[in-house]
Order: C-alpha cells, then sequence, then structure tokens
C-alpha cells in the first residue's frame, strides 16, 4: 500500500477499514544472507537501502525490544550538517541531501522540517572558528552564513544579547538545518525495508556469535540459532556489551544523554538555536512544546535515565540564552545512552573477524547521521569496501594516528 493524500481521502469516507499494518512480524528463517543487530535508525536505514539501492533483500533485522526502542526514540530530532573536518563533513552532507528526499523517497511522512540552525558566538574567537567552520562546509558543498548581532536579532529578538557574561555577538547558520520526527524516521525505514521482504523481528535479543577459524557465522539468540553470511553489528549505547560477545574491546565508552520536553506553548522558536557559551541546545516541536537539551551525565552507565545535576545545568544554560524559558513548566524527560568515541567521532568498518561488521560511536550525531549512516553501511555490507565519504570511519585509526577530533578535546569521551 502507497500512501497518498487520495488514499488518506478515501479511508476517512470508508471507516478507515483498508489500512494494512506497516510492516510484518515474521519469525526468523534458519540463515539470511545479512544479519541486521539492532532495530533503531541506522539498523533500519541499513535494511532499507540494502534492499532498495543495492538489491539484497534476504536480511534480517533483530531488536531486543521494540522497534525503535533505543535512541531513535529518545534525541532532540535535530538534523544538520554544519561540521568542519574533512573527515566529517562530507559524510554529513550527504546525509542532509538524503533527508531532503527521503520522505518522497519511502513514501512515509517524517515530518522533515528545514527551519534552520544557528549557532551562536559570544566572542570574537569563536566567531573566527565558526567562519572558518562555514568555509569548511562550503567546500563540502554545504551552505552556511555568518551572522552578525544584528542578523541575529533579526531571527530570534527575545534572547539574552546583552547579557553580561555571555554576550551575543552573531552566529553561523544553516538554513537547511532543521528537524525531523524520529519515530517517523523508524516507523518509514521499517515500512520501506519490509516492503522489500527484509525480516524485523522484534524482541530477539543476540546472546552470542557463531565464529569458526576466525569467521563470523551467524548468531545465537532468544529464538534460537540464525545463520547468516555477514553479521552488522548496531545497537548504539550497547556496543561495548554486544561486541564483547565476540571477545571485542571497543574504544567506546556508554554514557547517558538526558533531553527534555516543556508544556505546549504558541509558536515562538522558528528554528534550532545552540548555545555557544554552554552545551544547550532547543527547538520547539510541531505540537508547541520546547525540545532542548545539553550535556552528557558525568559518569557512565546503561540506564536510560539520568541525574539531577545535569538538569540544573541544562536549565541554567536555558536561561543565560533566553530568560523567559524560566516560566515553561517541564513535561517530561528521558534519557538515551551514547557511544561515546574517544575522539567523538563515528565507526563504520569491518572487524578484524570475517564476515563480522561494526557500525557505531556516534556520540551526540547519531540522529541527524542516520540517512548516511545507514548507506554508507549498506555499501559497505554490499560490496565489501567503504563509501568514499566514509573512508576515515575506520576502527584502526587510534593504532593509525589519525583521529577524527572534531573538538579538539584528545582521547576523552566525556569532552566530546
Amino acid at each position: 500500500m502507497r500512501y497518498s493524500g487520495l488514499r488518506v481521502l478515501w479511508e476517512g469516507l470508508t471507516g478507515n477499514k483498508g489500512w494494512q499494518p506497516a510492516w510484518r512480524e515474521p519469525e526468523p528463517k534458519q540463515s539470511y544472507d545479512v544479519i541486521i543487530i539492532g532495530g533503531g535508525g541506522h539498523g533500519l536505514s541499513t535494511a532499507y537501502y540494502l534492499s532498495n539501492k543495492f538489491g539484497i533483500t534476504n536480511v534480517a533485522v533483530l531488536e531486543k525490544g521494540w522497534l525503535g526502542s533505543g535512541n531513535i526514540g529518545r534525541n532532540t530530532t535535530i538534523i544538520r550538517s554544519n561540521y568542519l573536518l574533512p573527515g566529517n563533513e562530507p559524510f554529513y552532507e550527504l546525509s542532509m541531501k538524503l533527508w531532503e528526499g527521503l520522505e518522497q523517497d519511502f513514501n512515509y511522512n517524517a515530518m522533515v522540517s528545514q527551519r534552520g540552525v544557528l549557532n551562536l558566538c559570544h566572542s570574537d574567537a569563536q566567531r573566527d572558528a565558526y567562519a572558518r567552520r562555514g568555509n569548511s562546509m562550503h567546500l563540502a558543498g554545504a551552505d552556511a552564513e555568518l551572522l552578525d548581532q544584528d542578523g541575529v536579532r533579526a531571527l530570534y529578538p527575545f534572547l539574552d544579547f546583552d547579557n553580561a557574561r555571555f554576550p551575543i555577538k552573531g552566529g553561523l547558520l544553516q538554513r537547511r538545518g532543521g528537524s525531523a520526527r524520529h519515530d517517523g524516521v523508524a516507523w518509514g525505514y521499517a515500512r520501506g525495508a519490509d516492503r522489500r521482504g527484509v525480516d524485523i523481528i522484534q524482541n530477539c535479543e543476540v546472546t552470542g556469535f557463531k565464529i569458526e577459524n576466525g569467521i563470523c557465522k551467524g548468531v545465537e539468540t532468544t529464538k534460537g540459532p540464525i545463520a547468516g553470511k555477514k553479521i552488522a553489528v548496531c545497537v548504539a549505547g550497547s556496543s561495548g556489551r554486544v561486541m564483547a560477545k565476540a571477545g571485542m574491546r571497543l574504544p567506546i565508552e556508554s554514557h547517558v544523554l538526558q533531553a527534555f520536553v516543556s508544556e505546549g506553548l504558541k509558536p515562538v522558536i522558528p528554528g534550532v538555536i545552540t548555545f555557544g557559551a554552554g552545551h544547550f541546545y532547543i527547538s520547539q516541536s510541531d505540537k508547541g512544546g520546547l525540545v532542548f537539551g545539553g550535556d552528557i551525565d558525568g559518569y557512565n552507565s546503561y540506564a536510560q535515565r539520568g541525574n539531577l545535576p545535569v538538569v540544573e545545568d541544562v536549565c541554567e544554560s536555558g536561561m543565560a540564552l533566553m530568560p523567559m524559558i524560566g516560566r515553561a513548566r517541564l513535561l517530561r524527560m528521558w534519557g538515551g545512552v551514547m557511544d561515546m568515541s574517544m575522539d567523538g567521532s563515528p565507526f563504520i568498518d569491518k572487524t578484524h573477524i570475517d564476515g563480522l561488521y561494526f557500525n557505531g560511536g556516534w556520540c551526540y550525531g547519531g540522529f541527524k547521521a542516520t540517512p548516511a549512516s545507514g548507506y554508507c553501511y549498506a555499501h559497505l555490507l554490499a560490496k565489501d569496501e567503504p563509501h568514499p565519504v566514509a573512508t576515515e570511519m575506520r576502527l584502526d585509526r587510534f593504532k593509525r594516528g589519525h583521529m577524527i577530533d572534531e573538538k579538539g578535546a584528545g582521547a576523552q569521551p566525556n569532552l566530546h
């Protein structure tokens, strides 16, 4: 079934009796060409592009919980490609281009809204750094505009421009950035992959790998053993635990990242704003809630919940940026488990075990990378060579001395 305005009208007139399930609930087969571990955004997008772009349809996606129960449903929905380094920016620009045609591509309303992303600067040095980043974005084919204070004031007159500690000097604007509906992204990719014959198997936890003579030949699951020619892991914050079952230790730490939604308000914030004097980012959802977040919690955890000191820090940053936020009531909050790499950049690579592949280390950037991550991972699985924009995202880059350190914070994951 293809979705369309005409279909919605017809179903409304006939009692909505013709809708079909968006995807099947199959039992696992004995073997597959590709087994994808993780039914989040990256796993589902990988399955979608494998089946739709590379013609590989004998694929299973194994999810230990329900579809989209991980970070794909626990983020602040921001999409952007405003990166600096050549190992990152072309990749995220590919993702931005895929976002722009995504809804038409998989015939699903993911509520992609290119409302603009503005990074504020609060000092001359920060403005110079943003100018450099903007130039790098232009070289990669992305859009970027360096705004002065008047330019920012024209867009967001309610900000605290004359804050004694954090005066707003200007900002770097990417008008093509914005937000998307996280659940809609997961459901759209799942439906698109299912239509091509991919088996999406929920409540199926991987408990081990079948490795013989250095070759991964399948997985052990709570629904029995499943054989596979290629095993693709993309489980975000659970990367360390899952890969440990294959005897691998990753350069990754797991941390909690909290996000918050306020009560519904009248439209006030047209785009996405990030605070340059602290880690704070905010936008407004289509339902009126202010969606915002900040830094990860300062300890390692696998729990999908956070702690109060970060709540306080995030609220302080929000008040410094726009004092009016203090009048809004917090409606709900949640936590996602971040797979923080040692340099703050991700991995899409083969492992030393034949037939076993890894995708992870996305830190804060997982949601915005969803389309390009899936496409590049599918390219790697289909062709056994990295996509041209993902050649630097290797597991051995620390050994080779080729880190992709976007922030310049060194090998300290909690700073990225």
